[in-house]
């Protein structure tokens, strides 16, 4: 692919891309783009990790394609440091979770300032060309490769923002899209508006509130039935349980483990109602959270900052490319002055967001922190419009999210429906948990984005709404 869409036959790059077969090759009807979300993930590793997730009908009619978007994986990555084991050594430096004293909030912020010193020095060219909108004209392009007359995608999390700038960008080339656990697409690409004050993404997203909300409904729901299902369980009293938890941890007085570990450990833990790869699901929560009760750290305790780092082929261990597409798509607050000012900019964020959150605020501002001095935007951003396919093309594009989503918040999908216009519809799994649909499965849903997918377009004729296989609990 080109470097850079503006001088085509210039600097090229590589892609890494992964395809599983369609198994009725008798009746395939073309590829099934996927993106498994991030901004960061490798579609290369995930593919054959969530390959079971997708529905069988889908399976035998296409192949599953993914890959690595640029700057990521596989795929000429974005690689600031020297070797993997400074690249291990930078990620153990950091305060586990986001940092909680000034000492490491000043850690916190030094060291990601050198990473993005490192990062200018050394691949300053890359970083502004590993945009979603020029992942977007590569997807384009990886659909000719395959053959395909018109696009079939399925993206989760972030990668329903790069299938809404495709939308945009190739109205035409849509057959069928599924965006599943949505990104608000105004507020992601817009740092202020309306004579607002300028607040990091996880705010502008609502990413605080969407945990808050997910954490309640699990302290709700663990209340109402017996320890035997919920190990955290402590009747009416459960909330407190919770609250008077956290207390201890940030007194110090849970052995093993921390207050930042065990928030940012809660919140990934309810991603999934039940265990799915490394997410434990929402009774293995109920477990972690009932070892901090009695005193000792859950196996294992914490969990890295979020983006998540991703393994390349010689194990770097790479949190770059994430910031990288972060960074240079979603404008964040700058520090002017300095990494004092940063630290006490994102504390005051912090605050606000806890304020209005929960514990879980301050997991997601201190996560978008590093943009505060990251030292490239996308040279090729794209901000809109984003009712092109309303405008200019008939096919619906299909949004859908669980009501109780910790990272992407509902929120987002009726956002990005009222962004694309007329011709979206919005599928909602109510009561649904976790982190997008594909992940916590609906039998219902999956029976209206199959047919949607197979016949190229087919919906309800009528709002429909669907529930959750699986409750939390059950």
């Amino acid at each position: 692919m080109p470097l850079d869409y503006a001088h085509t036959k210039g600097t090229k790059i590589s892609l890494a891309a992964i395809r599983h077969p369609a198994t009725d090759p008798g009746h395939r009807l073309g590829s099934l783009f996927y993106n498994p979300g991030g901004p960061g993930a490798s579609g290369v590793k995930y593919l054959p990790e969530n390959y079971k997730l997708f529905p069988a009908a889908v399976r035998e009619r296409f192949d599953i394609v993914s890959w690595d978007p640029r700057g990521i994986g596989s795929s000429s990555p974005v690689r600031c440091l020297a070797d993997s084991q400074k690249a291990k050594a930078f990620l153990g430096g950091l305060p586990p979770g986001f940092p909680v004293t000034d000492s490491q909030r000043s850690q916190w912020v030094d060291s990601f300032t050198q990473l993005a010193d490192q990062c200018k020095d050394r691949q300053m060219d890359l970083l502004r060309h590993v945009s979603t909108w020029e992942t977007a004209h590569d997807l384009d392009l990886l659909r000719q490769a395959v053959g395909d007359k018109s696009l079939t995608y399925l993206g989760v999390s972030y990668g329903t923002f790069l299938g809404a700038v495709y939308a945009n960008l190739h109205p035409g080339n849509v057959r069928a899209m599924v965006l599943d656990g949505n990104v608000d697409p105004r507020a992601y690409t817009t740092l202020a508006e309306g004579g607002h004050e300028p607040l990091p993404t996880s705010m502008r997203l609502k990413t605080d509130l969407g945990s808050a909300k997910t954490i309640d409904a699990f302290l709700d729901l663990c209340a109402k039935v017996p320890v035997s299902k919920c190990a955290f369980s402590a009747g009416a009293q459960t909330r407190s349980k919770y609250a008077t938890l956290m207390e201890r941890l940030k007194a110090g007085k849970v052995s093993g483990v921390t207050y930042p570990q065990a928030v940012s450990d809660t919140v990934q833990g309810l991603y999934t109602v039940l265990p799915e790869g490394a997410f434990p699901g929402w009774q293995g929560v109920a477990t972690r959270l009932q070892d901090m009760w009695q005193g000792h750290a859950p196996k294992p305790a914490g969990s890295p900052p979020a983006p998540e780092p991703q393994q390349g082929p010689d194990e770097y261990p790479g949190i770059e490319p994430a910031y990288a597409v972060l960074c240079g798509d979603s404008p964040n607050p700058q520090a002017k002055n300095g990494q004092k000012q940063a630290a006490d900019l994102y504390q005051r964020f912090a605050d606000q967001s806890a304020a209005r959150a929960g514990d879980s605020g301050r997991y997601w501002v201190w996560t978008n922190e590093p943009c505060s001095t990251w030292p490239a935007q996308a040279a090729h951003p794209y901000r809109g419009p984003w009712d092109k396919p309303s405008r200019e093309a008939s096919k619906k594009i299909l949004v859908t999210s669980t009501s109780h989503d910790p990272a992407t918040p509902y929120e987002g999908s009726e956002a990005m429906t009222r962004a694309l216009g007329d011709n979206s519809y919005l599928l909602p799994v109510s009561p649904g948990y976790g982190h997008t649909v594909l992940f916590n499965p609906s039998r219902c849903a999956q029976d209206i984005e199959s047919t949607y997918l197979i016949t190229g377009g087919t919906l309800p004729s009528k709002p429909v709404r669907c529930t959750q296989d699986t409750k939390p609990f059950a």
